[in-house]
């Protein structure tokens, strides 16, 4: 035997060969087979060429892909492994000869139809590839654009503005995971499950897969494009599963260039001009000119945005990013081999010793009662500004100093959960999510004594909105007629007094309390206080859905009326903030790359913060209530004529858009961005969600059999093939497909 390709009920490949080796090359061979047209877009991604058959919409990562050097980051990188870890490096280069093969071999011709219609030919993977798509994938995790955005709303409304809009970002990616010890489950073994977090992409950015070999028989989500099996994985013994940590590992330095007769000079904290590398590259745009882009790189690292003219608009301007591998030339694939191997938690831990990024938190148990709940990544040391917004290059005392010692954590009544909350990772990150995902997760685990596999589903899927306090209070505190009624009776001073009140439920409601780090201290002492709105009775149709939306049961259920009701009011208070005059002039970005300006745009901001803006003493003047009670008549007078399945909808990423698709044909969805099943729209945006569970696993210690798994869409990424989207319906019903590893019960396809 040389290698076996086998396939479930779902399409799902499992291999098996005689070696590791050879085990790697299947397993490219057979993601060649699977998703060669994803491959190729990963390629490009990672060279800084999709623009060359995307056209000028991708033109923008071209740029930062080039200005990065993430293709030289990862020839780096590979060069490194070699020296220091050849069995690894033979390992990740047996892998992309197989996908070299599954791209050409005449046997198994590749009918993806993307090709033709780019008239693009399958190109050719080399040893290095593998980490440059790794590395293209998650330059963007540790959010550095945040930084931007810090500085750019610091500069709007002052530096309190900072804490009042922290949250989980829009373009981040969270997940949810939760351990439970034996002394809580059914079967007296661990269980482990959860649900990455990422932008759904079609095909999916995670692919299952079973790895056998003498060594070692693992089961996990692969990522399409990287050998074995990283963030999720269970070999029988061991299983462990990752959360993003959202620790910050990344700077942005504010450069001073100029241009000299012999290049381009950088000033460094010694207050001397250094000599910065540089160098021009073209890079193809599919039906217009080719662009050319220089490529500046100083002591810091490279310059991704501006240079010695400044940015596009004039504004001087240059940021050079410093990161771990750019840095060290290590991606941290030397954890890879060692995480296959692995039999206990023990051997589990050693091998994250060698993780580089993203940084996650990682929960790990084995079938001796052994657990794990720790940090894995390179946070390097520097002081705390860094992490706050860019900082002055050719000031002293913002170099890297070594590396954190990554933190640990234990369990918490059996059990621990992590949802990108602040956790074992704080000391290592600025802003975290919210902390209703994981607040949510602990209560349902506490609601039931013992758990099993078949019961996790239900956690999976749960639809609370732990986020929608504040608003309702808002709602709550109009005034109805009985209520002016009373108001009537009052002299007018009390009258206003008790207006700008946040009303009597804000007192009653643990989650209407303004919490220390997301209210700002003081307003800026040039921002008016807002007068009290007149005290006029809400028309009948808008007191009615406010009565209705109060009475709704905060759960965000694709067949909702009530949750439609909610989410469109919740929006156009969004908007109303936005266009308020204090607010609206942090609306105009800087003249930033393309690419980076999602995490300057005012609504995603505004709707990811709105219980914090609603919940803080004050906002800058502006009159909530008012801006709650136009958001409350405006939807009264054009409801949402259906529920909120009929807007929440899918909206997956696809490298070309799918001509087949009619608008409004993906599926509605359950779920919202603080519930636990997190399907993120953005208020005030859009209700589609770009964002979701881009899979869902639930391993089993007591039997890897009971383990179950789903992806959004299907095993394969070919059009037309039956696993294309088979899975989805499971998907969407909170289901999950069985883990089956007997190769018995498989179906085999061929010998390689």
């Amino acid at each position: 035997m040389s290698a076996e390709t086998y396939r479930d009920a779902w399409g799902i490949p499992h291999l098996r060969a005689d070696t590791p080796h050879e085990l790697a090359r299947a397993q490219g061979r057979v993601t060649a087979r699977d998703r060669a047209w994803q491959l190729e877009v990963e390629r490009h991604r990672a060279q800084g060429t999709s623009a060359s058959f995307l056209g000028p919409e991708a033109l923008s990562w071209d740029r930062l892909a080039r200005r990065a050097r993430l293709a030289d980051t990862a020839r780096r990188c590979f060069t490194a492994l070699e020296r220091k870890d050849p069995e690894t490096a033979a390992w990740v280069r047996a892998y992309t000869d197989g996908v070299n093969e599954g791209l050409t071999e005449p046997g198994h011709p590749n009918p993806a139809p993307e090709f033709a219609r780019t008239g693009l030919a399958p190109g050719r993977w080399d040893p290095w590839t593998p980490l440059g798509v790794w590395l293209a994938t998650h330059i963007l995790f540790a959010g550095f654009p945040a930084k931007l955005w810090r500085e750019h709303i610091s500069t709007h409304l002052g530096p309190e503005a900072v804490a009042l809009f922290a949250a989980d970002g829009p373009g981040t990616a969270g997940s949810n995971g939760w351990l439970v010890s034996g002394e809580r489950t059914t079967t007296g073994h661990a269980l482990i499950a959860g649900d990455p977090h990422r932008f759904i992409e079609d095909p999916g950015v995670y692919q299952q897969v079973h790895l056998s070999c003498p060594e070692f028989d693992v089961v996990g989500l692969a990522v399409p494009g990287v050998p074995g099996v990283a963030h999720f994985g269970h070999t029988g013994t061991v299983a462990w599963a990752i959360t993003n940590a959202m620790a910050d590992y990344q700077d942005l330095y504010r450069e001073r260039l100029r241009r000299t007769g012999a290049g381009v000079e950088a000033l460094g904290p010694d207050g001397i001009w250094h000599r910065a590398a540089r160098h021009t590259e073209r890079i193809d745009v599919a039906g217009e000119d080719t662009v050319e882009v220089e490529i500046i790189e100083t002591d810091r690292g490279p310059v991704i945005a501006g240079g010695p003219e400044g940015l596009d608009d004039g504004t001087p301007a240059a940021l050079s990013l410093r990161y771990p591998p750019r840095v060290t030339a290590d991606l941290g694939f030397g954890a890879l081999l060692p995480l296959l191997r692995a039999r206990r938690v023990a051997d589990v831990d050693r091998a994250l010793d060698a993780w580089a990024e993203p940084v996650n938190v990682v929960q790990a148990a084995d079938t001796e009662g052994g657990l794990l709940h720790r940090v894995a990544g390179r946070v390097p040391v520097r002081p705390a500004a860094n992490g706050l917004r860019p900082v002055p290059a050719w000031e002293p005392g913002h170099e890297w100093t070594g590396w954190h010692p990554p933190p640990r954590a234990g369990l918490t009544d059996g059990v621990a959960v992590m949802a990108n909350q602040r956790g074992p990772a704080t000391p290592l990150g600025v802003e975290f999510a919210p902390p209703h995902r994981a607040d949510r997760i602990t209560a349902l685990l506490a609601g039931k004594e013992h758990w099993s596999a078949a019961d996790m589903p239900a956690i999976h899927t749960d639809t609370h909105l732990g986020s929608a306090a504040p608003l309702l209070t808002h709602l709550a505190a109009l005034p109805s007629e009985a209520a002016l009624a009373s108001e009537a009776a009052l002299t007018p001073e009390a009258a206003l007094t008790s207006e700008a009140a946040p009303g009597p439920k804000a007192a009653l409601d643990p989650e209407a309390a303004p919490t220390p780090e997301a209210t700002p201290t003081a307003a800026p002492p040039e921002a008016p206080e807002a007068p009290p709105t007149p005290l006029t009775p809400l028309t009948p149709e808008a007191a009615a859905l406010r009565d209705r939306i109060l009475a709704w049961d905060r759960r965000m259920d694709a067949d909702s009326t009530d949750a439609a009701a909610y989410a469109a009011v919740r929006a156009a208070v969004v908007r109303r903030l936005a266009a308020h005059p204090v607010l609206a002039p942090a609306s105009v970005p800087p003249a930033y790359p393309e690419v980076l300006l999602p995490w300057l745009a005012l609504v995603p901001r505004l709707g990811h913060a709105l219980e914090h803006l609603l919940r803080a003493e004050d906002l800058y003047g502006i009159d909530r209530a008012a801006a709650v009670r136009a958001a409350l008549e405006e939807v009264a007078a054009s409801p949402p004529s259906g529920t909120w399945g009929d807007t929440h909808r899918l909206a997956p990423w696809r490298a070309l858009p799918d001509t087949a698709t009619a608008p409004g044909g993906e599926p509605g969805l359950s779920g919202d961005h603080d519930c636990v099943l997190c399907t993120s729209p953005v208020p005030g945006l859009t209700d589609r969600a770009a964002r979701g569970p881009a899979a869902r696993y639930v391993w089993d210690l007591a039997d890897r059999a009971n383990s179950r798994w789903v992806v959004p869409h299907g095993a394969s990424g070919l059009p037309g093939s039956p696993h294309h989207h088979d899975q989805q319906p499971l998907w969407l019903g909170g289901e999950l497909a069985p883990v089956v590893t007997d190769f018995d019960r498989l179906t085999k396809e061929s010998d390689d």
